[in-house]
């Protein structure tokens, strides 16, 4: 689930309709977009959902290993196929200079990737493990700023604060 600076909500409805679903910030329905498949504006588990600051909608298309990106009312914009299979994907909120960043994890071989909002990898961490910056299926990522994350594993049952120091 993610919201949108008025307060629409969006949900990645990936397991059974492979589609995002829009409503309004009463929770009324407003349209749906997205199949199942493998063409542009198709899902195969939209696993994960993010929102930047003007409104465009991110979907970690986990199946078609892509994340997928539309404007505020469904209408395609790109898709970004550097990132693995992406499960969680996660976007900042604005830093001082007005940028936003998109996290997104993959779970073989267990990475996290940093990148612009225009697709651009600008760093990754981690690989599969138990250890400290090592992960487990992450199911999860939350970002409240460019250089802190928290990481949700599924296979380790726990959460890490990564605080990252960017060169």
């Amino acid at each position: 689930v993610a919201w949108d600076a008025q307060g629409n909500i969006f949900v990645s409805d990936g397991y059974g309709n492979s589609r995002v679903a829009k409503f309004d910030k009463n929770g009324v329905y407003i349209k749906a977009w997205g199949s199942r498949g493998a063409g542009i504006g198709q899902f195969n588990t939209p696993h994960s959902i993010a929102v930047d600051a003007q409104g465009n909608v991110y979907v970690g298309d986990r199946g078609n290993a892509r994340i997928q990106v539309f404007d505020n009312n469904g209408g395609f914009k790109a898709q970004y196929l550097n990132v693995g299979a992406p499960w969680a994907i996660c976007i900042t909120p604005p830093n001082a200079a007005g940028n936003q960043f998109l996290y997104a994890s993959d779970a073989f071989p267990g990475r996290i990737y940093k990148l612009s909002l225009d697709g651009k990898v600008l760093g990754m961490l981690g690989k599969s493990g138990r250890q400290p910056k090592q992960f487990g299926w992450i199911h999860q990522l939350a970002c409240p700023s460019e250089n802190e994350l928290y990481a949700a594993e599924l296979l380790n049952w726990r959460v890490q604060k990564l605080t990252l120091h960017p060169k």
